[in-house]
């Protein structure tokens, strides 16, 4: 059976590298990685102007619709074509890198709780925080790096519409999480524990938090 892994937590909480942890322990052949920031919608119809000026921190910026689908396909063993969006220019890039189903697939994104229907086709769901502060300077430090952004853009846009949205549509939805990690960047023992758990169901056992003998003692 194919289970579902959900990462959410505040933007630069550490999300993405618990994943990679993860995914790296149990390895490419039992595990895949599908992130949210690869389905925001395209928007090639708005002019550049436009574009940067879109609230990307708002669940609506996301194509749940394709991302819930692509999941499902993946728990019925099916392939999937990931999109490939170009966050510069804010635009969805043409074609695509496929993605073969593994036993555990890890859903990971600021908003995948915000999405019921994404959320009842996950098995487990795991919530990251971190300060507002530490987010923030990974955030710069980020999307300068990897974006093409300026500091400017990214602290106007971060109090513009990330803090609010964050307080709006991320933070409440920890409350959903079956567990809680703090991003600090050296969770090397969640990752070991949550690897080995999840390596027992790739393999068809009961993780630890589902043997009767975890409850004992």
């Amino acid at each position: 059976m194919i289970r579902v892994v959900g990462i959410a937590g505040g933007t630069a909480s550490g999300k993405s590298t618990l994943a990679q942890q993860i995914r790296t322990a149990l390895g490419s052949e039992r595990c895949a990685l599908l992130g949210q920031d690869h389905y925001y919608r395209d928007l090639a119809h708005l002019p550049y102007e436009e574009r940067g000026k879109m609230n990307f921190d708002h669940p609506e910026s996301i194509d749940f619709e394709l991302l819930c689908q692509h999941v499902r396909s993946l728990k019925s063993s099916e392939p999937i074509e990931v999109p490939q969006y170009d966050f510069s220019r804010h635009l969805r890039l043409s074609g695509g890198t496929e993605l073969e189903p593994r036993a555990i697939i890890i859903v990971e994104g600021i908003l995948v709780f915000s999405c019921p229907e994404l959320v009842d086709l996950m098995d487990i769901k795991v919530f990251v925080e971190a300060p507002d502060d530490i987010r923030l300077a990974r955030r710069v430090r980020r999307d300068i790096r990897e974006r093409g952004r300026d500091v400017e853009g990214v602290l106007s846009q971060f109090l513009g519409t990330v803090r609010p949205m964050h307080e709006q549509f991320v933070a409440p939805t920890r409350s959903l999480a079956d567990l809680v990690v703090v991003g600090r960047g050296d969770n090397g023992v969640v990752v070991d524990m949550f690897a080995r758990s999840l390596a027992s169901m790739a393999d068809g056992e009961a993780a630890l938090w589902e043997s009767p003998d975890a409850l004992d003692g």
